[in-house]
C-alpha cells in the first residue's frame, strides 16, 4: 500500500453521484481508508452547512476544506484551522456589479449562503437541476437584501456564487472577474461561477492542512472534477481526475478514474492503496 495518509475529496461530481447521494461502494471505500488510518477530508465549494449528514455521520471524518479553501475546519473540536476571506467592502462591490446582470447570486457568510427570495423561489430559471435546487434550499438562509446585509454586517465573505444557464454570459462574467488580482475565479458546475479571495484555493488549503497535521505533500491524494479542483489536483502527492472531469483537469492529473456515476472514488482507492478486495 502506498504511504497515503490523507485523501481530499471534492463532493459534487466526484464523491457524490448526480443525485447528490453517497453510493454504498464509495462509502465502503471511505470507511476502509479510515480503518487503515487514512484521513478522509471533504474538499468542497460548499459552505459548512452544505456538508450532508451522510458524510458527517461517517466515524472518523473530522476535517473539511470548505468553500474552495476559504475555510479549513476541525469538526470534532469545533475549531477553525485557517481561513482566507473576501473583505466585506470588496464583496459588496462585486455583488453590486453582479446585480446588474440577469443572474442569481449569493454570498457565503459564517458557513451559510445568504439568498434573496427572488432567487430561491426560481432556481430552475438559472439552470439548477432538482438535486442542486434541494441542496441550495437546505444550505441558504433567505434574506431580504444581500447587498444591504453585507454592508450592515461588515463581515468578511467566504465566497460569492453566481448561477446562470446562459453559457455566453457566464464566460463574460468569468473573464471580467478574472481581471481582479484579489480574486480567485473558478467553477464546480457548468452553470455557475465561484468567487473567492485569491489565496482561497483547495490546493493551498490542502497543503496548509497537511502541514498542520505533520504530513508531507507526498502523503496526500486528491480527487476532483471541476476547475475549482485544479489547484488541489496539482498540489497533492497524487492528483486524480474523474472520467466526467473537464479536459484541463484530466491533462493535469496523475490518474483518471471512473466517473462519479460509476463509483470512481472507490475505483481510485482500489487502484492506488491496494486495500483488501473485501474492504473496498
Amino acid at each position: 500500500m502506498m504511504d497515503i495518509r490523507l485523501i481530499a475529496l471534492d463532493m459534487d461530481g466526484t464523491l457524490l453521484n448526480d443525485q447528490k447521494e453517497l453510493s454504498p461502494k464509495n462509502r465502503k471505500a471511505l470507511e476502509s481508508c479510515i480503518r487503515h488510518g487514512i484521513l478522509i477530508v471533504p474538499a468542497t465549494g460548499r459552505p459548512a452547512a452544505g456538508i450532508p449528514e451522510m458524510i458527517r455521520e461517517i466515524a472518523g471524518i473530522r476535517y473539511a476544506i470548505l468553500t474552495n479553501g476559504a475555510r479549513v475546519e476541525d469538526f470534532r473540536e469545533g475549531k477553525l484551522i485557517s481561513q482566507e476571506l473576501i473583505h466585506w467592502e470588496l464583496a459588496f462591490e462585486i455583488l453590486e456589479w453582479i446585480s446588474h446582470y440577469p443572474v442569481a447570486y449569493d454570498p457565503y457568510i459564517d458557513g451559510r449562503g445568504k439568498m434573496e427570495a427572488r432567487f430561491r423561489n426560481h432556481l430552475e430559471d438559472y439552470g439548477l437541476p432538482p438535486a442542486m435546487q434541494r441542496l441550495v434550499l437546505s444550505s441558504r438562509d433567505e434574506v431580504e437584501d444581500e447587498l444591504a446585509l453585507v454592508k450592515s454586517l461588515k463581515t468578511p465573505v467566504e465566497k460569492i456564487n453566481i448561477f446562470t444557464k446562459d453559457k455566453k454570459l457566464r464566460q463574460e462574467l468569468w473573464e471580467k472577474l478574472e481581471q481582479h488580482k484579489e480574486l480567485a475565479v473558478t467553477s464546480s458546475l457548468d452553470y455557475n461561477v465561484e468567487i473567492n479571495a485569491a489565496a482561497a484555493t483547495k490546493g493551498n488549503a490542502l497543503l496548509h492542512l497537511a502541514d498542520y497535521l505533520g504530513l508531507k505533500r507526498e502523503q496526500t491524494m486528491a480527487m476532483g472534477d471541476g476547475s475549482n479542483d485544479l489547484s488541489m489536483i496539482e498540489a497533492a502527492g497524487i492528483g486524480v481526475a474523474m472520467a466526467n472531469s473537464m479536459e484541463m483537469l484530466k491533462q493535469k492529473a496523475d490518474y483518471i478514474t471512473l466517473s462519479n456515476e460509476e463509483d470512481g472514488v472507490a475505483a481510485a482507492i482500489r487502484h492506488f492503496l491496494q486495500l483488501p478486495e473485501e474492504d473496498v
